[in-house]
């Protein structure tokens, strides 16, 4: 049974938009950028236990011009970043990237001069997802909460007005130096916290 015994008259009525976002959202190609442990989930995510094939989407592309999903599995390091940022940009329109884990995120526990405190920082990211690794289940909701914004994906004028209210909220965000900070590290004396000293960190992002 298809579509057309359920409908009364054999038409349909609909939006370029909604026909468009459903053919990208069941024909996304990921481009992966495994740089650290978290890539080792992101494959565990092609197995068949998790089969991300449901959604079409096992052929994970060697080249960027064959893909329009990437995900940043893991630290980007500052010498990476010009190469995650040449891949991104030879990657077919529209496209999506999915920040996997808290190093790509957000730096992780890496909150040094050699490390990219966000991949955010050199690409537009649509979907942040937590985790150190963050588990293939938890990518697979990743990927469904990206088809979401993907089937209301704006087209021509309305895309247009969608990028610059986006350019627009970034301009005027606070500076990374001026948010709060991610962490506090502190000193503790003897018979404060785990009894023993430790040396006082400080965030590089303040």
């Amino acid at each position: 049974m298809g579509i057309e015994d359920k409908l009364p008259s054999g038409i349909l009525l609909t939006t370029v938009e909604h026909i468009a976002g459903l053919g990208r959202k069941a024909s996304m190609w990921p481009a992966t950028f495994g740089l650290a442990c978290c890539a080792i989930e992101m494959m565990a995510t092609g197995a068949p236990q998790h089969d991300i094939a449901r959604f079409g989407m096992e052929r994970f592309a060697a080249t960027p011009r064959q893909a329009d999903l990437m995900v940043v599995a893991g630290r980007v390091s500052q010498k990476m970043a010009p190469v995650v940022r040449q891949v991104y940009d030879q990657m077919a329109e529209p496209k999506w990237v999915i920040s996997m884990g808290v190093c790509a995120s957000s730096g992780g526990m890496f909150n040094n001069y050699a490390i990219v405190q966000g991949v955010d920082h050199i690409l537009p990211v649509d979907i942040y997802l937590p985790g150190c690794p963050p588990r293939p289940q938890m990518l697979l909701n990743a990927i469904i909460e990206l088809h979401k914004q993907v089937r209301h994906y704006p087209l021509g004028a309305n895309r247009r007005a969608a990028v610059a209210a986006a350019e627009a909220a970034a301009l005027e965000a606070a500076p990374l130096e001026q948010q709060a900070q991610t962490h506090v590290h502190g000193w503790h004396e003897e018979g404060e916290g785990n009894g023993h000293p430790s040396f006082a960190g400080r965030n590089l992002l303040a």
